[in-house]
């Protein structure tokens, strides 16, 4: 039943992701299925996909993470299953042998009055004390069990073939920091003024020495309207990028975090830049389009805030930070290295490439 049900899934999953940016040949792919029919004219996904490339992206990705979910948990269950059967017990018995008689009985008297003393409750020590052990115990036998599972898993070959939604982002007129022929792209929206940006800054860094000369890292502007310094903040990197010094701006502004009018424009004086054409470039508004394009592109994706990170393509959900960052990253890099050398790019292949800056 759950092999038909994840076979089920797989089959839908292939049948609606077509790639988000094609060519323009009109050769209808086996996959391309017919959505509505317009006055005699029968039009496809792969139609749709060309009018709104973004538009089911997000549904997509929602899809994805539950199946991920799903085959993850089926994965861990054959994987119990399997192990069983070698030792001749029943699963329930594997978890005894390995799990529940691996792990202390009971709490020290100290710990679980600490314990009692963290909580609001209202009754004595001695009414749920019961209690209190009960929890502990099984909190503690949900980690182990998890612990074990994650053990199986890593004496396993397990290879994810479950393909995940890619976000069609143009990289045209991107500055990229990293080698050209990196594997994969980590790439953010951000908003200069955020404060969660600039808390996440230390673990891009972290993950762009660690990763170094496999990555690539890319910074597109999408300034919240709730921020008043964002936008100018988001022109004059762009300013700065006309001499050559994006990279360097950027990294004045995460630092210092001196975004207002007098100190972007010292900024670039520290930073030794032709003052007179950056303040030129930044007092006309020269960027601000490219500006709001890029905040555009966010909203298409269905960005709702910052920072909001894709690795190849790959929209990261849940609490970002340097753990799930790197777990994507890493699985990136697997399947490089499973197809000999080439990647899965989120690129649109039709747009000029990015420009590289170590």
């Amino acid at each position: 039943m759950v092999t038909r049900f994840i076979t089920a899934l797989s089959i839908l999953a292939s049948a609606l992701c077509v790639p988000a940016s094609v060519s323009g040949a009109d050769t209808r792919p086996d996959n391309d299925p017919a959505l509505v029919e317009i006055n005699g004219k029968t039009l496809t996904l792969l139609d749709l996909e060309r009018r709104f490339p973004a538009a089911l992206f997000q549904a997509r990705t929602t899809y994805y993470d539950a199946e991920r979910k799903t085959v993850d948990a089926f994965i861990d269950a054959y994987l119990l299953d399997e192990q069983a059967r070698k030792e001749g017990l029943s699963v329930a018995q594997l978890f005894e042998k390995h799990v529940n008689g691996a792990i202390a009985k009971e709490p020290a008297e100290d710990a679980l009055r600490m314990y009692y003393e963290m909580i609001d409750i209202t009754e004595p020590f001695e009414a749920v004390r019961q209690k209190i052990i009960d929890a502990v115990r099984d909190r503690r036998i949900a980690k182990a069990k998890a612990a074990y599972v994650q053990s199986l898993r890593s004496e396993a070959q397990v290879t994810l073939r479950l393909a995940p939604p890619r976000a069609p982002i143009a990289m045209n007129n991107t500055v990229a920091r990293g080698p050209a022929n990196a594997r994969v792209t980590l790439l953010e929206y951000a908003d200069y003024e955020c404060p969660y940006c600039q808390q996440i800054q230390p673990v891009i860094e972290k993950l762009e020495q660690e990763y170094k000369g496999k990555l690539a890292f890319v910074y597109k502007d999408f300034p919240l309207p709730m921020h008043p310094n964002a936008e100018k903040a988001a022109e004059a990197s762009r300013c700065a990028g006309q001499q050559g010094k994006y990279w360097e701006y950027h990294d004045q502004l995460t630092t210092t975090k001196q975004l207002d009018m007098a100190a972007l424009k010292n900024h670039a004086r520290v930073l030794k830049l032709d003052t007179a054409a950056f303040d030129t470039c930044l007092d006309s508004g020269q960027m601000a389009e490219a500006v709001k394009a890029q905040a555009s592109e966010a909203q298409t994706l269905g960005v709702q805030g910052t920072p909001t990170f894709f690795v190849n393509g790959r929209y990261v959900s849940g609490t970002v930070g340097y753990e799930n960052l790197r777990a994507v990253i890493a699985e990136e890099l697997s399947a490089s290295e499973a197809k000999t050398g080439t990647r899965t790019t989120p690129i649109d292949e039709a747009s000029p490439k990015m420009v590289h800056m170590p």
